[in-house]
């Protein structure tokens, strides 16, 4: 039998239909529930005139139509293609057009936004209205969708066939659509399964962006062992605490920059006491940022390293290895904390010189990735699929080493390392030095260009008040901590945030843009 996403919700269905499955504000679904919805769902997407193949587009904030489209549109060969709500009118109109979706499922804030891409796209022959007003007389009732007495008609599909296309974010150019088949996703449910030993007792918060595989890779997870969704519409710290308590949540997973957001006052008079679990990634988290969550939550921490073309976890840093980072002295133990973990189960993981070559362990080069969750391609690009995958390995960008046990450290992205005056420098480095200022709260370094140089470091830094410290200030404490050639000549200020895109990363091409010479 052909591995299909949708077989968890039918395990689930099946073992646990009486529990709660979903918690989306006044809307409370057992397994039952949700089973029947998903599939009255697929019967209205046949009444639309969608067969195997086509696309179904989801372009709203965080809610239960997502959890449908995941669990429902793939199920009988359909393709899910999750939007980040966060690109331009532009770009998300690219996205609809390059994938063709047919169908494309609208929140309120997306609803204008989603006429004007009927207009432009040939390819879109109706919105589905998933706002709490009433349906406008040009879009269809997501929620009269999922009610009446409607038969799906019944599609094997599965295996390689094409379960999702995924975008990335746009950080390096034009979006690039990931084709992730039943068998990348199930691989990769699997790997969270093991990972995260997510069961039926655990109420899992899904904060962070559910268009983006960070909070996906929980998704099937989660429902195939019958765990609880509980959803709000993105990360805002009161509510995150607020749904925390209320709910009673278990399980949760946060981008550093939430962390960040979370602990920049105290926690109050929130009981959190049930969260079993944080699971961070999406990037790196500075040491000093972790210890503090550590302490401050009283749970455990894990970490997942990953990208949406593994659809998307690759290494996992276990619950003991934060726990031993924090109280064992070792120097061994407390490096752990700036790695990514270990290769999951089925997953192997290499780095390569620029030659191809196998690399040592403590050597840095490209990270190379081998699993059943590595992509099916690139959607209609053809040249970069075989750039990137090459005799089965997905060649990531990313720099990296593995120490002696096989534990990955993360450097730098491959177009993100600075050279300067012959030297690289892996911004990661350069940062975590600025992060141990008690001053700082957000920092990205980035090369720019230098006549004299080529590159020379700058950083953008985001203080906790804005008249504590000067440039010279930061200079000083980097020279403490790193190489002279790796302080940030260039020192910027910034008061409102870094630029950040829909999964929680800083946006670095931006900086770069914003902060080099004309």
């Amino acid at each position: 039998m052909q591995e299909n996403i949708g077989s968890a919700l039918t395990r689930a269905a099946r073992f646990f239909g009486d529990h709660t499955a979903l918690v989306d504000g006044s809307h409370r679904w057992t397994y039952r529930d949700l089973s029947a919805r998903v599939e009255s769902f697929n019967a209205a997407l046949d009444e639309l005139g969608l067969t195997p193949g086509d696309v179904v587009g989801v372009l709203t904030k965080n809610s239960r139509a997502h959890l449908v489209a995941w669990l429902g549109v793939p199920r009988y060969g359909r393709v899910l293609n999750e939007i980040n709500t966060r690109l331009s009118p532009a770009e998300i109109a690219y996205i609809v057009d390059d994938s063709q979706t047919r169908v494309l499922l609208v929140g309120d804030d997306f609803l204008e936004m989603g006429r004007q891409i009927r207009e432009d796209c040939p390819s879109v022959t109706a919105l589905v209205y998933t706002g709490d007003g009433s349906c406008p007389p040009d879009c269809h009732d997501f929620e009269a969708l999922l009610t009446g007495d409607r038969t799906p008609v019944i599609v094997a599909a599965g295996g390689d066939d094409t379960a999702g296309i995924f975008y990335t974010g746009g950080t390096t150019g034009r979006p690039k659509g990931v084709e992730l088949t039943h068998a990348n996703l199930v691989a990769n449910a699997k790997h969270a399964l093991i990972s995260l030993g997510y069961t039926e007792h655990d109420v899992y918060l899904h904060a962070g962006p559910m268009f983006h595989l960070a909070d996906g890779a929980s998704t099937i997870a989660l429902t195939w062992v019958g765990g609880t969704h509980v959803i709000i519409g993105g990360f805002e710290r009161t509510l995150w605490l607020a749904t925390v308590e209320h709910e009673r949540v278990t399980q949760a997973m946060l981008v550093p920059t939430m962390v960040t957001m979370l602990l920049a006052e105290p926690l109050g008079d929130y009981d959190i006491s049930s969260l079993k679990s944080v699971l961070y990634g999406a990037s790196p988290m500075p040491v000093s940022l972790l210890r503090t969550a550590i302490d401050t939550l009283g749970c455990d921490w894990c970490q997942v390293y990953g990208m949406t073309e593994a659809a998307p976890i690759v290494t996992f840093l276990t619950h003991r290895d934060h726990r031993d980072g924090v109280t064992d002295a070792t120097p061994q133990a407390q490096a752990r904390l700036r790695s990514a973990g270990r290769p999951v189960v089925g997953v192997d993981v290499e780095t390569r010189a620029h030659d191809g070559t196998v690399l040592p362990a403590g050597q840095v080069g490209e990270i190379t990735v081998r699993g059943m969750n590595v992509m099916k391609g690139y959607l209609n690009n053809a040249e970069e699929t075989a750039t990137a995958l090459v005799d089965g390995w997905f060649h990531t960008g990313d720099m990296g080493y593995l120490d002696d046990d096989g534990y990955l450290f993360v450097v730098d992205r491959l177009k993100d390392m600075i050279i300067t005056g012959g030297e690289n420098v892996y911004s990661t480095e350069v940062e975590n030095a600025l992060y141990r200022h008690p001053d700082v709260l957000e920092v990205a370094v980035f090369g720019t260009p230098d006549a004299q140089w080529g590159e020379v470091v700058t950083a953008a830094v985001v203080l906790r008040r804005s008249d504590a410290v000067s440039a010279d200030d930061l200079q000083a404490h980097c020279r403490e901590l790193v190489a002279g050639y790796k302080v940030p000549r260039l020192v910027h200020f910034v008061e409102n945030g870094l630029p950040k895109s829909g999964a929680g990363k800083i946006l670095k091409r931006n900086l770069r843009d914003q902060y080099s010479p004309v």
